[in-house]
């Protein structure tokens, strides 16, 4: 069984490591910056940081579903 609790995102961060290279695919595209997006997630008065690489929809003030750190899902949209 899993617990997923429900979150408003507050503010979206993006935090690509420095020394990771702009092309580390090869195919000449940088299409990854959304596996690096991180979202500041308050939970009824506690915040906490949140990855939203599941969520690249997600906009501040949106309500999220979070399990472990990451947000699985979009509940309601601001």
């Amino acid at each position: 069984m899993c617990l997923a609790v429900p979150g408003e995102l507050i503010r979206i961060e993006h935090r690509r490591p420095a020394d990771l290279a702009p092309d580390a695919g090869g195919d000449g595209e940088d299409n990854d910056d959304a596996l690096w997006r991180v979202g500041v997630v308050e939970f009824s008065g506690v915040q906490r940081e949140v990855s939203l690489a599941c969520v690249p929809e997600a906009r501040p003030g949106d309500l999220l579903l979070v399990h472990v750190g990451f947000a699985l899902s979009v509940v309601v949209e601001s």
